[in-house]
């Protein structure tokens, strides 16, 4: 045996001792023949695994929280926020990065994905990608990183070299960094500053964590996010009134926002949108706040975009 064999031995026998202590990678033994029960039975043993993930995520509340508050008084002040991931972990990032600026009106640069591998990684395993600190650096590299900014690495072993490697660089730059995993004690929740681990258990298949720990990163991404975003000043109440109006389905929901915080008739939505230039927020702000077009875009701009504070100001 030669020595890069004996090492690439002695690397993949470590690995696997490693995997046998992961919680997510626990193989199952009352699950070993379930490929003889039926399709109804299965289903619904899914569906009962899948029902214990918002428990899971239910006992890190406090840290989410702690982290989305971080995160908005950052970006607050002209800060990203920045998913960086492997696999299944990878792609659930940059789904959530690309649904900001419909939603919310975010500029691209706002909220990024980065995936290991680059954006062909979304659609075709990047062999080795994950397996590289160094390329989750290069990658934060090139966008030139600044304190407040912040870095969420994800993954759900928590051991991802990709993902621990994007938040310690982050963290040695002075960004922000969050963890997320689904392993208790895990690497990346220690190199992060606010480490978040929703211990969902060992999967259906074993070792396939686009199942549980999927939905689990799924769901806490979504919180990150929509809450940093609200506390931005990017909705109003439940609306969203900072939604892009880019197709018919959402030049209709916008009036409809328009008419649900207002009460307006549609004659005066259309109005409003008209001296606004479709802005919703500054439609809203038209009507609830007596102003013309110019004024609502001065007062939102003086209240960093809370419309509340705006029609307060509007009105005071």
């Amino acid at each position: 045996m030669t020595s890069s064999t004996a090492d690439a031995s002695s690397n993949h026998h470590s690995l696997r001792a490693e995997l046998e202590t992961l919680t997510t990678e626990a193989f199952r033994p009352e699950l070993s023949e379930i490929d003889r029960l039926s399709t109804l039975e299965i289903a619904k043993i899914m569906n009962a695994e899948d029902a214990t993930v918002p428990t899971a995520v239910a006992t890190q509340l406090p840290r989410i929280a702690a982290a989305i508050d971080a995160v908005a008084e950052r970006m607050s002040r002209g800060g990203r926020l920045i998913y960086a991931g492997a696999g299944t972990a990878g792609r659930l990032g940059v789904l959530d990065a690309s649904e900001c600026p419909p939603t919310f009106n975010t500029d691209p640069s706002e909220v990024v994905g980065l995936i290991a591998g680059g954006p062909s990684a979304m659609v075709t395993s990047v062999e080795g990608a994950e397996d590289s600190k160094e390329l989750a650096e290069a990658d934060l590299k090139e966008l030139s990183l600044t304190p407040d900014d912040t870095v969420v690495g994800v993954s759900a072993s928590g051991r991802t070299p990709y993902a621990v490697g994007a938040v310690e660089h982050a963290r040695a730059r002075g960004a922000l960094t969050i963890g997320l995993s689904c392993n208790a004690h895990s690497a990346l929740a220690a190199a992060a500053e606010h480490g978040i681990e929703i211990v969902v258990g060992p999967e259906l298949l074993t070792g396939s964590t686009r199942l549980k720990a999927g939905t689990a990163q799924k769901l806490v991404l979504n919180m990150l996010s929509t809450i940093t975003m609200i506390r931005l000043g990017k909705t109003y109440g439940n609306l969203m009134v900072d939604v892009r109006a880019s197709n018919e389905k959402l030049r209709a929901r916008s009036r409809r926002i328009v008419a649900l915080a207002t009460g307006a008739s549609d004659e005066e939505i259309e109005q409003a949108l008209a001296a606004t230039d479709g802005e919703v927020k500054n439609a809203i702000l038209t009507i609830l706040g007596g102003v013309d077009g110019p004024t609502a875009a001065r007062l939102l701009e003086e209240s960093d975009g809370h419309l509340r504070a705006a029609l307060a100001a509007s009105t005071g």
